[in-house]
């Protein structure tokens, strides 16, 4: 099939499928926003819901069964808690009800206040019982609260209890929060009962581009297991367990620090999503997380959450990646800036193989008359039009694939870039220059798109080309204008980063070709020599 293919075609149908990859699995299938009252309704599971052991049982199902009188009263708020950057609020179900962020720059782009909480679904730290009755008894009693308010100074900490009495047994929640955003958790039962602490799910504050959002569990020997939104089947039942973790582009819910020996249970709702829970025992102790995935807060807090932060397949090339994009933020102190040095570094780090694709095109342009001479002598003939061929390139040191095959070993370096800067909830409010506020989000004046379209159309002019097909010449002319209206909704950090590469790619051209020139120069000073020799 590919010797059907000049070289320059094949480049082309790589270039295509690169970035069609990306760009057209975000056009032709968007992320769905999720609906919460729609979620609420279908969340609800029908039949006979014995045990949680049900398929597709969630926590919301013992809230739907209970009297509009009590349901109103799981809505009350028992406890407050208010630190610098978020206010916590606990419900009388023992539940967190609401994280909402006080920094603006988490708030949507309608200024909507960033819930972390979801509406729909199951809360964080809900108790579900395994005995039935008296699972629809305690979603009928609500908590007692050791205090309503609690204000964490700048590196506080404080405690709450909370307690729940049933027939027969007392349910005890010791939790202390601590102002950067995690939680140390102990549920105690008078009586050994059977019970499940929930996970929660994740926010729904943006809509989420090419990003994976579903819940994680990191596991046994760094083992990461992915549950995405719409895509989970049947349950899945875990050990050793590091953390469990629900998640979309920018925030998580996460809970760890409790025993290898704890049971971690993640099933599907009825919209096919993760609904996570433990199974917890008489004294269960555990630590938790609901927050912005900031490296160095995960960090700071306990090194095995920064394994929460999840760049989808290249995570092994883009997690590198962001580490140096931090190391040049704490140098540079502007994220910007630091994107612009990360590019220049990956640059250096990948001009071995831009430059051997380079310099193969330009060597592969030289020879194309001569290929062409070649494929009419033997047209009539394709094994010995190939062999001809192939022997052309072989003398003329022409690798027919060193254009394309840089080209792809590029792709695993592209896609982590992509995903770091798409990821990196560092980004939200950073600014760069007077225009860019936000490089999380797109560039308000559309200049950074514009630019770079303007630069790949430059680069496509000085780039060497041979098409014999001027159907494929044109649809290669107008990539730059089909990817500048691509790029004015794509994060302005990102657009960044592919503008600054476009000006060294354009650099680096630039000289190969001027260095073919003087070679093609010299070759031709030498052969006017001989010619004039000849004549003597």
């Amino acid at each position: 099939m590919l010797e059907k293919f000049t070289p320059n075609q094949r480049l082309l149908v790589a270039v295509a499928l690169s970035f069609l990859f990306f760009i057209g699995y975000t056009t032709i299938f968007p992320p769905q926003t999720p609906n919460a009252e729609a979620n609420a309704t279908t969340e609800v599971v029908q039949g006979e819901p014995s045990t949680v052991q049900n398929t597709a049982a969630s926590a919301e199902q013992a809230d739907s069964k209970q009297p509009s009188a009590v349901a109103m009263t799981t809505t009350d708020t028992l406890t407050t808690v208010t630190a610098k950057e978020f206010t916590l609020k606990l419900d009388t179900l023992g539940r967190i009800s609401s994280v909402v962020l006080s920094d603006a720059k988490h708030n949507s782009a309608e200024g909507k206040l960033s819930e972390l909480v979801s509406a729909a679904g199951a809360k964080p730290l809900y108790i579900r019982f395994a005995d039935e009755t008296l699972n629809d008894i305690a979603a009928k009693t609500p908590y007692v609260a050791s205090v309503s308010n609690i204000a964490l100074g700048e590196k506080g900490k404080s405690t709450v209890t909370l307690t729940q009495s049933l027939p027969g047994l007392t349910v005890t929640k010791l939790l202390t929060f601590y102002s950067d955003g995690h939680y140390d958790a102990k549920i105690t039962l008078s009586n050994e009962k059977r019970y499940f602490v929930y996970l929660g799910q994740h926010p729904q504050i943006i809509e989420q581009i090419m990003t994976v959002v579903g819940g994680m569990v990191y596991s046994g020997d760094n083992l990461t297991t992915i549950f995405e939104d719409g895509d989970v089947e049947g349950r899945s039942i875990f050990t050793d367990v590091h953390l469990v973790s629900a998640f979309d582009q920018y925030y998580a819910t996460i809970m760890y620090g409790f025993d290898k020996s704890t049971q971690v249970t993640v099933e599907r709702d009825a919209s096919n999503n993760p609904v996570t829970y433990l199974e917890g025992n008489n004294n269960f102790t555990f630590n938790g997380y609901i927050g912005p995935k900031e490296y160095k807060t995960l960090e700071s807090i306990d090194p095995v959450l920064v394994n929460a932060i999840e760049f989808g397949w290249f995570t092994f090339v883009a997690t590198p990646i962001f580490k140096v994009l931090m190391w040049l933020h704490g140098i540079l102190g502007n994220w910007g800036w630091a994107i612009i040095a990360l590019t220049i570094i990956i640059r250096i780090f990948l001009y071995p193989l831009t430059h051997k694709g380079m310099v193969s095109m330009q060597k592969i342009k030289d020879i194309a008359p001569r290929i062409k001479e070649v494929q009419e002598k033997y047209k009539g003939d394709p094994a010995r039009m190939n062999a001809a061929v192939m022997e052309m390139y072989k003398k003329h040191g022409a690798n027919p694939l060193g254009g394309c095959l840089p080209l792809l070993l590029q792709i695993p370096v592209f896609f982590a870039i992509y995903r770091v800067l798409l990821n990196a909830v560092e980004l939200q409010g950073a600014p760069w220059m007077l225009w860019v506020t936000d490089l999380s989000r797109m560039d308000p004046y559309f200049i950074l798109p514009i630019l770079m379209g303007a630069t790949m159309y430059y680069q496509q002019k000085i780039t060497p080309s041979n098409f014999t097909d001027p159907l494929q010449e044109k649809i290669f002319k107008f990539l730059p204008v089909i990817f500048t209206f691509f790029f004015f909704t794509f994060p302005a950090g990102l657009v960044l980063y592919w503008f600054v590469n476009n000006i060294f790619s354009i650099a680096q051209q630039y000289l190969v070709n001027k260095q073919f020139e003087a070679a093609r120069a010299t070759r031709h000073e030498a052969h006017l020599a001989e010619k004039h020799h000849e004549k003597d």
